[in-house]
């Protein structure tokens, strides 16, 4: 299993006391992807988020990406996600900066898509529509799209229903040989189907606890070997993300999880992701949940809702998920953390749990790329 990091400007209710607290929070998150570059971490995804003031201020995920593309060696860079529907991204923009950044990090760049998960977000861009399934027609007539443009000399043209495009050459093409390797954004067990009868990854930013997940992983290794791809080769790889913790004891990971606020995090999700299913009983924006304390803690990462521990400790938190099948977990870094604490989860991951779970120098999505 390949190990990831996901940033996504989250500011979180810094802003009240610190006006500098939404730079901080960006530049912030490019140390982190700077540093598990260094440390063996092998993909870093960035969202792209609108209208969401603590959530997330990362809007212009490819400028973030392009600057790490130089600041970084050997991480894969990833879009979780670039919203290609027509009214948010044209499109042909869309391809162009897929293939940009594919240039900038000589091939490193993994294009992950998405519809949106809320409608505060989605629905600004589109005027008058009020129901979110009406974003899936406009993904489902694009995706299929992109290789076409990649691919051919000239791209012969698309007429749909919601954008058009006469007969043109979309520059640049990819680096290299075929194209960046394809992922969705998936929020829902469907999701995860319908990923794989495209020969697409799952982005699984929506995840509940590993037992949960089993039966939804399965499902998608086994309809991914009969995958029709939209692109130029199948990639069965399914990325989970996860809220980790990682320091020198048990004690110190579950004291910085009490003081991180990692309550409010959750709070956020749905209060913007409104497509993601609410848990029976969960506050409604708002009222959040309440702080957690250190009994709340020790029951999240018995429930392995939370990786959270020691070195040893992350390290068996890590092997369920790959027990139950994930391709890649990824790792998101609560921002109530303090910077330092949070490079040392970092560190901490690269020396002690990466070098004994992944073991294989080589992306598995590089592999799919060379051998399609």
């Amino acid at each position: 299993m390949e190990i990831g990091l996901f940033v996504q400007g989250y500011v979180g209710k810094r802003a009240e006391t610190d006006p500098l607290a939404e730079h901080k929070a960006l530049m912030e998150e490019t140390e982190y992807v700077i540093q598990a570059d260094k440390s063996g971490f092998k993909y870093a995804w960035a969202s792209e988020h609108h209208f969401l003031e603590e959530y997330s201020h990362l809007s212009a995920n490819d400028v973030f990406l392009g600057y790490l593309a130089h600041a970084t060696e050997r991480i894969h860079l990833g879009s979780g996600i670039f919203n290609p529907l027509a009214q948010v991204n044209h499109p042909v923009k869309v391809a162009e900066k897929v293939a940009m950044l594919d240039h900038l990090s000589e091939g490193r760049f993994e294009f992950g898509s998405g519809r949106g998960a809320g409608s505060h977000e989605i629905l600004g861009f589109i005027p008058g529509v009020t129901d979110m399934n009406y974003t899936k027609e406009i993904w489902e007539e694009t995706i299929a799209e992109f290789p076409k443009m990649w691919l051919q000399d000239e791209y012969v043209g698309f007429q749909g229903k919601h954008w058009s495009l006469p007969p043109r050459k979309i520059l640049p093409k990819p680096y290299g040989k075929s194209h960046p390797a394809m992922w969705y954004a998936a929020g829902s067990p469907p999701s995860y189907a319908m990923a794989a009868k495209k020969g697409l990854g799952v982005l699984g930013f929506s995840v509940q606890k590993v037992s949960d997940m089993e039966w939804v992983l399965e499902q998608y290794k086994t309809a991914i070997v009969d995958a029709e791809p939209i692109g130029d080769f199948v990639n069965d790889n399914v990325m989970v993300t996860t809220t980790a913790i990682c320091a020198p004891t048990h004690d110190e990971a579950v004291r910085i999880a009490v003081n991180g606020g990692l309550h409010y995090l959750p709070s956020l999700v749905f209060r913007y992701h409104d497509t993601f299913p609410r848990p029976e009983g969960f506050p409604v924006w708002p009222e959040t949940l309440p702080p957690y304390d250190e009994e709340f803690i020790e029951l999240l990462i018995s429930e392995e809702l939370l990786i959270c521990g020691d070195p040893d400790e992350v390290l068996t938190q890590c092997k369920r998920w790959e027990q139950a099948g994930a391709d890649q977990l990824s790792f998101g870094l609560p921002v109530g953390v303090p910077k330092e604490e949070t490079l040392q989860t970092i560190r901490l991951v690269g020396e002690h749990v990466i070098p004994k779970i992944d073991t294989d120098p080589v992306h598995r999505t590089s592999r799919f790329r060379q051998s399609a």
